[in-house]
């Protein structure tokens, strides 16, 4: 993955940059399709309506473009939609990894630091039995 959208994608604002996109993207193809399918979508209201309801993968039925445009930005507002879920969703995952991941480096540091104490005391106790059992 090219590193400046690795970047954005493991930032810690990412879900705020996703929401503002989503939104300003919805907003686009609720205007657009009330321009490109003038019939069937006569306000931009009623296209932002269908934007809104298509971009959450809702997709109610009840208002659909005609249009060739209409359906080919509808295609585009669907696969923004499912690209919006589907990133909320790694991110979500991400975290929940990221959180576990340091909560098991951190037994683990816990772990190594009793076993070099059972260490030191084991060299400890040979020295111990060895120095008792010379003299």
């Amino acid at each position: 993955m090219p590193r400046p959208i690795e970047r954005i994608l493991t930032s810690r604002h990412v879900f705020a940059r996703l929401i503002v996109t989503t939104v300003i993207l919805t907003i686009l193809f609720g205007v657009l399709i009330s321009l490109v399918d003038r019939k069937e979508f006569p306000s931009v209201w009623l296209g932002m309506w269908w934007a809104v309801q298509t971009v959450t993968t809702l997709g109610y039925g009840d208002i659909v473009p005609t249009q060739l445009t209409g359906r080919i930005l509808a295609a585009a507002v669907m696969i923004v939609g499912i690209a919006f879920l589907s990133l909320i969703t790694a991110t979500v995952a991400s975290v929940l990894v990221s959180r576990a991941s340091q909560d098991v480096s951190s037994e683990e540091a816990d772990l190594m630091a009793a076993l070099k104490r059972v260490e030191q005391r084991l060299e400890s106790l040979e020295q111990e039995l060895g120095s008792g059992g010379r003299a």
